[in-house]
């Protein structure tokens, strides 16, 4: 069978590792808490601390998902979670001849242009602060790393854009309050929770098949969207009494998603109405 060990089972990983379960490939899962996954064997460790890592070691996957998130908005956190726990991981799988794959969840943090062009994989990456510069660090760190331990393991970046879906509430939040909206605006680009975990469940599938899969791609929805355009929407939906006047478009970037709908993928919310009318829906049934 094969054995897929996900590092970093919170919201993301968590609801990957789920899915794969549900698929009946064993699934292994590190967090720093004991909370359990149904279906899921659950090793608690940080990869912060490497001599807690020591039982990665005889595990042997054939595919190595890292998706860990920061503790917070810090150099030090970006470097000690992206950098260098990804370093460490790594180094407990030196000796596993069974590995096939490793994907490594980034972000298109890592794009710090301002430009009304559409930007895709090809696009050079220039990050404009650290959280951008740590992961385009550890995305180097990774083929680094793999070419010198001398073996032939493909890796994928997966370049998330902004994720909401359940628990993940900000832009609901914030078209509660339009006064507390920003006094520009600007390009935005986003993923449904629900979307990045199936894509990342699809790749999985993939490379276990012995499928060839790129080793980048932009994982967001089809329509880049600017902020006051969203928030508009879901003020409307909730029959806030908003401004019709928005601010001009003076920052951001525009992402494209053409190498997720290339793969075959298809996405569940492809743009942003589809999605936030979901999670109202969801709130809503919630509330009564």
């Amino acid at each position: 069978m094969a054995k897929v060990l996900i590092v970093g089972c919170g919201d993301l990983g968590g609801e990957v590792a789920k899915q794969l379960s549900i698929l009946g490939i064993e699934t292994l899962g590190l967090r720093r808490s004991k909370e359990a996954i149904d279906g899921v064997t659950i090793i608690q460790a940080d990869v912060t601390q490497p001599s807690s890592l020591s039982l990665l070691i005889a595990i042997n996957p054939e595919v190595l998902i890292y998706c860990v998130a920061a503790n917070g908005q810090t150099d030090v956190q970006y470097k000690t979670h992206y950098v260098d726990g990804l370093h460490n991981v790594l180094a407990t799988q030196t000796n596993n001849l069974k590995l096939k794959h490793v994907f490594f969840v980034s972000s298109t943090r890592v794009y710090g242009q301002k430009t009304d062009l559409l930007l895709n994989e090809q696009t050079l990456a220039k990050p404009s602060d650290f959280g951008g510069e740590r992961l385009l660090e550890a995305e180097n760190l990774l083929s680094k790393l793999l070419n010198d331990s001398q073996k032939l393991v493909n890796t994928t970046i997966l370049r998330l854009s902004g994720i909401y879906g359940p628990g993940r509430l900000r832009m609901i939040n914030l078209a509660r309050s339009p006064e507390k909206w920003p006094t520009q605006d600007s390009w935005t680009n986003r993923i449904h929770r629900d979307d990045a975990a199936a894509f990342m469940v699809f790749l999985t599938q993939q490379v276990l098949a012995d499928a060839a899969i790129k080793a980048c791609y932009i994982v967001t929805d089809s329509k880049p969207s600017s902020q006051y355009e969203v928030l508009t929407w879901i003020a409307n939906k909730m029959q806030i009494k908003i401004e019709s006047n928005p601010p001009p478009i003076e920052d951001g970037k525009r992402l494209s998603n053409q190498a997720m709908l290339d793969s075959s993928f298809s996405l569940r919310y492809p743009d942003y109405a589809s999605g936030y009318q979901a999670l109202l829906a969801e709130i809503n049934t919630s509330q009564n």
